[in-house]
Order: C-alpha cells, then structure tokens, then sequence
C-alpha cells in the first residue's frame, strides 16, 4: 500500500513540472498573434510561409501573417499581414521570405526603407523577393557544368 501512495505522489510531481514548463516554453516562446494594421504584399511564390509566420524587422516580431490567397488577374500570390501600430513602416519597405535555418520554417522579413512618407493601413508593400528554393539550388549545382564549358569526365578530358 505504500508503495502505490509514493508512486501516485512522484506522477503528481511529474505531472506538475511539466506542466511548468509548457506553462514557461508557451509564454517566452512569442506565439501570440499581433494585432495591429493591415498590410498586404504581392509575391511571385510562397513556398513554406504558413498562416500565423511570424513578421520581422531586424529579427524582432513585429507582426503575423494573416491570410494568403491567389490573386486571379496576375496570379500571385497576395499574402495580408497585421503589422503592430507602433511600427510606422516607410512607403518604400521590401519584404521577403526568408528561412529561419536550414530545415526551419519560413517567416516574413521586412526591410525598411528610407521614404519619409508611411505606409498606411491596407497599403502595399511594392519590393517584394520570394523565397530561395533548396530544391533548385541543388539541382543548379548537381547538373551544372564545371568551367561553363561542356562535360567532362571528372579528370579533363572532354565527353564531347
């Protein structure tokens, strides 16, 4: 019976402690979503942007995105983010997706530009960059010729 009443104690201090450190992890981890003004940005891809990715300048969050969608005219894709209003962005900002690492997820970085005027709320951010494909960076480098001329068999000699 002992034994039962010290297992049921060390579950419960477990229990607790992990409890802490969701408790700790969710509010130092930034997820919240930032309520500010609109913006809206137009993009050639998207890849890897998910809703809610963070929004940054200078690494620091300063907003989320909100929605994505397909523009049918141009067929790009328009990506509408919230902005927190203490940030007054110039009206010449760029904005790219960029990957946190290697593997990591995508988020939106926001360089601001050197305008006196701001961009106001449901503006557009004109200078955009999709992001960098691994994917076709590899294939560049797998498939690319050496010395910009034709094949070879890895010892000079030409296969042409």
């Amino acid at each position: 019976m002992r034994r039962n009443v010290i297992e049921t104690v060390m579950g419960a201090v477990v229990l607790i402690v992990a409890g802490l450190f969701l408790f700790f992890s969710y509010s130092t981890a930034q997820l919240r979503s930032v309520d500010g003004y609109a913006v809206t940005a137009k993009f050639d891809r998207i890849d890897g942007l998910a809703l809610g990715s963070d929004v940054r300048i200078s690494g620091i969050k300063v907003g989320t995105v909100q929605s994505q969608r397909l523009d049918p005219e141009t067929f790009l894709a328009e990506v509408s983010m919230s902005i927190d209003p203490s940030v007054k962005l110039p009206r010449d900002s760029s904005a790219e997706i960029v990957s946190e690492s290697l593997l990591g997820g995508k988020y939106m970085a926001i360089v601001p530009g050197g305008s006196e005027e701001v961009l106001e709320p449901g503006g557009e951010i004109r200078f955009t960059q999709s992001p960098v494909s691994l994917e076709q960076l590899i294939g560049k480098f797998m498939f690319s010729t050496p010395g910009g001329e034709g094949e070879t068999d890895g010892q000079g000699s030409s296969l042409n």
